[in-house]
């Protein structure tokens, strides 16, 4: 055998193997091994950990994993009840009251957020970690998108997290032990996303700043980034949507019956990812990551692909079954509907 044949023969293994296993994995190959047998989750240990859109999903199921693990925490939301909430459920979990202080405040008020930073590093005597969890969804047809949404959409999903993870840098950058920052993307920052054009742009976005940044501040051994990319989580994302119009909430709730990946569970992928470092991680049940990983190493396998599948099935994976509906059944007129989707309109 020839070299050529030999280098080709295990390329084809590799691709068989990895097929296989993205198939049966809810995470990324990479974060998949390193779950099996290098969590580390002991690197929470007394450090002081804040958590932006804390008070319910993803950021109330991190806070409650973290404070599994020694974490001092700093939960931050607009909603101060929940807020206490979730700050009870770390305390039940094992955190020590006096390390868990609720931090209630609006992350696109970003002229306040220097007299935020300066508060948790008083509190604590510095930070460890940075968060960025806060952020909103979207269903809408692309072209009936009203540009006040995109401006509100990025606003809150990018430069708030902008803003806040600047003065997070400054800051570790002057100290000794430096940081780690962290952000929660979307698989709709990795490939684009069908009646999601804001939020998908506001996560690609994410990813452009955020690269970026690692690639300029990679020699001073003192930042570390991690960008988190989930799939379709069971939480109360999708009623929060933003849809077309300014101030109209999507207003409808997954399914249990869905193949969602729990928050509890994509919280602790969340954990081992940042644990050990990663510079990104990819959270989904089948099919999310095979679809992913032929979105982007296979771009014309997926051109062949996007003949076949519709984009009302894959609104039918993105969201609860409870919000497909046959529209010309229900003799709905077209403009409420998009994909076969119900919208619901709600004002904030």
């Amino acid at each position: 055998m020839g070299l050529l044949s030999f280098v080709g023969l295990c390329y084809l293994i590799y691709l068989t193997v990895h097929s296989l296993l993205s198939l049966a994995a809810d995470s990324d190959l990479y974060l998949f091994f390193i779950e099996k047998f290098s969590k580390k989750l002991h690197y929470f240990h007394n450090k002081v950990v804040w958590i932006t859109g804390a008070s319910s999903g993803i950021g109330e199921a991190l806070a409650i994993e973290l404070s599994k693990h020694g974490a001092k925490l700093v939960l931050s939301a607009r909603n101060s009840i929940q807020l206490e909430r979730v700050k009870n459920l770390c305390v039940q979990n094992g955190a020590h009251p006096q390390f868990v202080i609720t931090l209630p405040m609006d992350v696109t008020q970003t002229k306040h957020h220097k007299r935020y930073f300066d508060q948790v590093v008083q509190q604590f005597g510095g930070l460890d970690i940075l968060i960025n969890n806060a952020g909103r969804s979207q269903r809408a047809n692309w072209e009936e998108i009203e540009l006040e949404v995109d401006r509100e959409m990025f606003e809150l999903n990018v430069f708030s997290v902008l803003n806040l993870s600047r003065i997070a840098v400054k800051h570790f950058l002057n100290v000794e032990h430096g940081g780690h920052l962290v952000v929660t993307s979307s698989i709709a920052g990795l490939i684009g996303a069908p009646y999601s054009g804001s939020y998908t742009g506001s996560k690609h976005a994410i990813h452009g700043y955020f690269d970026s940044l690692r690639r300029e501040k990679q020699e001073t051994k003192k930042l570390t980034v991690t960008l988190l990319c989930p799939g379709p989580t069971l939480t109360n994302f999708l009623k929060e949507s933003f849809t077309a119009q300014p101030g109209v909430k999507f207003n409808q709730s997954a399914s249990v019956q869905d193949k969602r990946m729990s928050a509890e569970r994509c919280a602790y992928l969340s954990a081992v990812a940042i644990a050990n470092r990663l510079d990104e991680a990819w959270l989904g049940k089948f099919p999310i990551l095979p679809m992913t990983y032929i979105g982007r190493y296979c771009p014309n396998i997926t051109r062949v692909l996007s003949r076949y599948v519709t984009n009302e099935r894959l609104q039918k994976l993105r969201d609860s079954r409870n919000t497909v509906s046959d529209s010309s059944a229900q003799n709905r007129p077209p403009p409420p509907t998009f994909g076969g989707v119900k919208v619901t309109a709600v004002k904030k």
